[in-house]
């Protein structure tokens, strides 16, 4: 009897692993990275002024990708700029640590 118990918990162990997992997954992958996304942030970034709220929106959705963005050399440029650290800071966007 406690061998069966034993494998019973191992079992729904495994099972709350596999949902976690997936979960994470579905998470990971609701975000598309698309630097063209950035789009609505373009006035802000050449103007310097404020961004709107649906450029804060995209920066916020495309957090994740920062990091690709910074380690592609044709971005980098561009998100690494003192203007793109202005927009993020002005969005509550805190830039990651690549």
């Amino acid at each position: 009897m406690k061998k069966s118990n034993a494998a019973n918990i191992g079992v729904w162990f495994l099972v709350a692993m596999v949902v976690v997992l997936v979960a994470e997954v579905k998470d990971a992958a609701a975000v598309t990275c698309n630097p063209m996304e950035l789009g609505p942030c373009l006035g802000a970034y050449q103007g310097g002024g404020n961004p709107s709220t649906q450029c804060c929106d995209k920066l916020k959705e495309q957090k994740p990708c920062l990091c690709g963005y910074m380690k592609n050399p044709s971005f980098r440029p561009y998100v690494g700029s003192p203007n793109a650290k202005m927009i993020a800071a002005r969005c509550a966007v805190n830039m990651p640590d690549c």
